[in-house]
């Protein structure tokens, strides 16, 4: 039953409807689908894009970590 549901949605038993500029001929169908690419395209260049946490960057000074952090030894010892 529901493919008769989808089948009634869109008619396809028609000849496709072409768009003619000076001699260029592309269908209606391809049409629609190269503006909503380039739609998506627009929108991927216009919104920021998401960013998780921060991470250091070089101009962030970092703490040294001192010898008595190093649990082993120097002799390599535990």
């Amino acid at each position: 039953m529901i493919p008769h549901i989808y089948a009634a949605l869109v008619n396809l038993n028609h000849p496709g409807t072409y768009v003619h500029w000076h001699w260029i001929q592309i269908s209606v169908a391809n049409v629609v689908v190269i503006g909503l690419m380039l739609g998506v395209f627009a929108l991927a260049l216009a919104l920021p894009f998401p960013h998780g946490a921060k991470a250091p960057t070089a101009s962030t000074p970092q703490p040294v970590p001192s010898p008595s952090d190093n649990p082993t030894d120097e002799a390599g010892g535990k």
